[in-house]
């Protein structure tokens, strides 16, 4: 059974950081694309950051330049580092392949940023 467990979130101040895991117990890790999405009340879930195989990261516009996305395939975790956060980043995050399958969607954490 595939479990996505992610942890990490909480409460912050604008302008302060948070770091946030995903631990995987994938088939085939090292293989994935991973993603980090976010959903905010009444709004749709978003990619917000993602991993290839490779290593190349991509990046929704709104977190380019603040959020940096990584993977430890020995570990089977994906990270993300967030700094400068915005009152506008809180929301839940989940982790997931990309393109995300809907049988892989933990139970997220939550990022409450105040302003």
């Amino acid at each position: 059974q595939v479990q996505l467990v992610e942890s990490g979130g909480g409460s912050v101040q604008a302008g302060g950081s948070l770091r946030l895991s995903c631990a995987a117990s994938l088939g085939m890790f090292s293989m994935r694309t991973m993603g980090w999405y976010r959903q905010a009340p009444g709004k749709q879930r978003e990619l917000v950051a993602h991993i290839s195989v490779s290593g190349n990261t991509n990046y929704a516009d709104s977190v380019k330049g603040r959020f940096s996305i990584s993977r430890d395939n020995a570990k089977k975790t994906v990270y993300l580092q967030m700094n400068s956060l915005k009152f506008e980043d809180t929301a839940v995050y989940y982790c997931n392949v990309r393109p995300p399958s809907s049988a892989y969607w933990g139970q997220g954490t939550q990022v409450t940023v105040s302003s």
